[in-house]
């Protein structure tokens, strides 16, 4: 007799709702590494009985040490972010979890693959950003001369500029933009958030000082109903960031709420990452 034809194992995207899951419990198998990431990268599948998918691993033996972060914490703070991207009901982190590996814990991220879709950065000519974008500020483009960087007036752009704000996000680059071929769009390189103090640095600067639509009202009062000290946010993030930290993320919501608005860049730290993409 011979043997059963073996089917292929069904291949899980970020949408997927066992895709968490498939990254907790699945093995992990290096395929390569991504040399341009500034810490250990790998390129890595995940198989648990009849699913697969891509993804990447991050070990926290090859994060490099920062100043102002505690060492060995990106890993933590890559899942923490994807927690409270779930709590806003946006789904704008592809699903992340904390878990041992070949390298030992490390943070896994199922794999996002682009798509053709509308431009999200640019660089212009002239003063004003024009009809559908938003200016950022002003670069050096080489030989003297000086161009507008400006984002597109996107609303997912817009809520991930919300999600940043709550996160407090170090290093929001165009490369961490990631748009899907179903219209979709990512934000990926969560290491560097839940700092206590202010460090929010990116390029979504475009709505500072706008009032915050109803919907992102919305979500921030369900954010802080979860961050309670007996919230489901609260339970998630307590393995994986401080309680203090904890306390500053309730904190950064209570005050956009009380604000009503936008965050406006801050005067201690640089407020646009560099090199901005």
């Amino acid at each position: 007799m011979s043997a059963p034809e073996r089917i292929p194992p069904r291949s899980v995207t970020a949408t997927h709702p066992a895709a968490a899951e498939l990254l907790v419990r699945g093995e992990l198998t290096v395929r390569g590494r991504i040399r341009e990431a500034s810490n250990a990268a790998l390129y890595c599948t995940v198989t648990h009985e009849d699913r697969e998918a891509a993804c990447v691993y991050k070990p926290v033996a090859g994060e490099r040490p920062l100043w102002d972060f505690p060492d060995g914490t990106l890993a933590g703070r890559e899942a923490a972010a994807y927690e409270v991207s779930r709590a806003t009901g946006w789904d704008l982190v592809p699903p992340t979890v904390l878990r041992d590996g070949p390298y030992g814990e490390g943070m896994c991220q199922l794999w996002i693959e682009t798509g053709p879709g509308a431009e999200l950065l640019a660089l212009v000519d002239g003063e004003e950003p024009g009809p559908g974008w938003k200016a950022i500020g002003f670069a050096e483009v080489g030989e003297g001369r000086t161009a507008l960087l400006v984002h597109a007036d996107d609303d997912r752009l817009r809520r991930l500029s919300v999600l940043d704000a709550v996160i407090n996000n170090a290093d929001r680059k165009g490369g961490h933009l990631l748009p899907t071929a179903d219209g979709r769009l990512y934000g990926i390189d969560h290491g560097v958030t839940f700092n206590t103090e202010n460090k929010l640095r990116t390029l979504l600067w475009g709505w500072a000082g706008e009032p915050l639509p109803e919907e992102a009202l919305d979500v921030l009062k369900r954010l802080r109903d979860a961050l309670a000290p007996s919230g489901l946010l609260t339970a998630a993030l307590t393995p994986l960031i401080t309680p203090a930290e904890i306390d500053a993320t309730r904190a950064r919501v209570d005050a956009l709420l009380a604000s009503g608005t936008h965050p406006e860049p801050g005067t201690d730290w640089p407020p646009i990452p560099w090199p901005p993409v």
